[in-house]
């Protein structure tokens, strides 16, 4: 089986017409869109060889994270419109901060901002799409999954439940208080010298309403990659300080970013 590189014209996007009453989305689909963003799909001489399974595609992708091509590996010529999302917001936030930072290398505090925003915006999309459209694919998979996770950090399935419909009701709000919770959690990890220590960082999110969903969103991936090819950065720690701050500031984070990085200037 061979990869090809595609562009995001050449794949149809499942779950579009749910999300694209959703204005972030939109403006990040058409960030991808007009963007050098690519994508590795399957390619072989039948269709079965045309179709990558699953947990080899999440494999390639946890493993080889912006790597060195850059690109989501697909499972077949599908891609989920949080995928969009997710791939749009790296490249808005990486340009943005490059920009910045005076073109210095990215340290790991901007591939965390990037990946804590980027994940962040999974829930919010959740939020949103539980009232509006509780059957499409997206919640279908996405919901089940994040109940696991919770119930494996302890959480009950109904308290989770409960959980859900708080970022259904402000999920503007849910995206700032997960987003720096993922934030802070992998900065703190990154210093930790061993379990011990990651231990007491990790319980010092405890009473965190979205501390039962830390470990859905593979942080070990996160330190683990930052760790091998976050060069220091000084100049770039700076101005990832100072945009974290302004996000917390903000009465809407997710409208700051909006405004600021997806609208057309």
């Amino acid at each position: 089986m061979a990869l090809r590189r595609v562009s995001l014209g050449d794949l149809t996007i499942d779950d579009d017409a749910e999300l694209s009453g959703i204005e972030a989305y939109r403006l990040l689909k058409s960030a991808v869109s007009e963007s050098a963003c690519s994508f590795l799909v399957p390619e072989g001489p039948s269709y079965r060889d045309r179709v990558l399974s699953w947990d080899r595609a999440l494999f390639l992708n946890l493993t080889f994270w912006n790597g060195v091509d850059g690109v989501d590996v697909l499972c077949e010529r599908h891609i989920p419109a949080d995928v969009v999302a997710h791939v749009g917001w790296h490249d808005v936030v990486g340009r943005q901060v490059t920009k910045m930072a005076g073109d210095h290398p990215p340290g790991a505090a901007a591939m965390f901002f990037a990946e804590s925003i980027a994940s962040a915006f999974d829930l919010y999309m959740v939020g949103r799409l539980l009232p509006a459209s509780p059957d499409c694919e997206f919640i279908a998979t996405q919901v089940p999954i994040m109940t696991e996770a919770a119930e494996n950090a302890g959480l009950p399935a109904g308290d989770f439940a409960a959980l859900l419909q708080t970022v259904a009701d402000e999920p503007e709000r849910a995206f700032e208080d997960l987003r720096a919770l993922l934030l802070d959690a992998a900065s703190g990890l990154l210093a930790c010298r061993g379990a011990v220590d990651a231990l007491r960082v990790l319980e010092g999110f405890a009473g965190h309403r979205f501390e039962p969903l830390l470990h859905h969103f593979q942080l070990s991936n996160w330190i683990l990659y930052a760790r091998a090819y976050g060069a220091p950065s000084v100049t770039g720690d700076e101005v990832v300080a100072e945009l974290d701050r302004t996000l917390r500031q903000s009465r809407d984070a997710l409208g700051w970013l909006v405004d600021h990085w997806l609208q057309p200037q």
